[in-house]
């Protein structure tokens, strides 16, 4: 059951961290410390002069709302989890069921942990690091164009309706991707039963060293 639990926390995380970078035009992950993780940073696209200011990438996060989506999805992961871990456990007979005071106690400490894990990595920190980001990416025109568009009915209807898309969207991607994972780990499972059963193939002894003078 806690490999099951985990496996689904990690998933879930997975895709809250892509559904974070989808909804901008370019990934945080892209920066220099990303290279600690094996990931090469991107070079730079936009020369210098024509890179917009902090204070315009500034209006393009309030615009886009980044802060409100970060808190959002924050709110939204303990219910997330839940729901895969009851749904895997309708899926797997053999898996016990949990009462009403272990889900409480559940959505309680994923809650305790996101809150953690913000105050880890804050809000602000994530929004310079994108700016810094956006910075190499992105023209002032660009930005611009962005900042009308997030200021428009339209923009301002998707960034109202973004939350709601991502709690329709997570847990449909996450039961998708255990649909193909689950081929893989059965498959796993029984090439791991059948090493076990194999007989054990006896390690060779090292050469005794001959007796002095031999």
């Amino acid at each position: 059951m806690k490999k099951v639990m985990c496996i689904a926390a990690v998933l879930s995380m997975a895709l809250t961290s892509c559904m974070v970078v989808a909804q901008a035009p370019a990934s945080h992950m892209a920066q220099s410390p990303a290279s600690n993780f094996g990931i090469q940073p991107i070079t730079p696209t936009v020369p210098v002069d024509q890179q917009p200011t902090k204070e315009q990438l500034g209006k393009l996060m309030e615009a886009m709302h980044v802060r409100e989506q970060m808190a959002s999805m924050i709110r939204l992961m303990p219910q997330i989890v839940q729901q895969r871990i009851e749904q895997m456990t309708k899926d797997q007979p053999g898996m016990p069921q949990r009462t009403e005071e272990q889900k409480q106690a559940s959505g309680q400490e994923w809650s305790k942990f996101m809150s953690t894990v913000m105050n880890l990595y804050t809000a602000d920190e994530m929004i310079a690091d994108m700016e810094t980001v956006y910075q190499k990416h992105l023209t002032k025109q660009d930005v611009d164009g962005l900042i009308a568009f997030y200021d428009s009915a339209a923009g301002q209807h998707f960034v109202k309706e973004q939350p709601l898309i991502m709690q329709e969207t997570m847990p449909l991607l996450m039961s998708r991707m255990q649909e193909r994972i689950k081929p893989m780990i059965e498959q796993m499972n029984k090439e791991k039963g059948a090493i076990n059963k194999s007989p054990m193939v006896p390690m060779l002894a090292a050469p005794s060293p001959a007796p002095p003078g031999k």
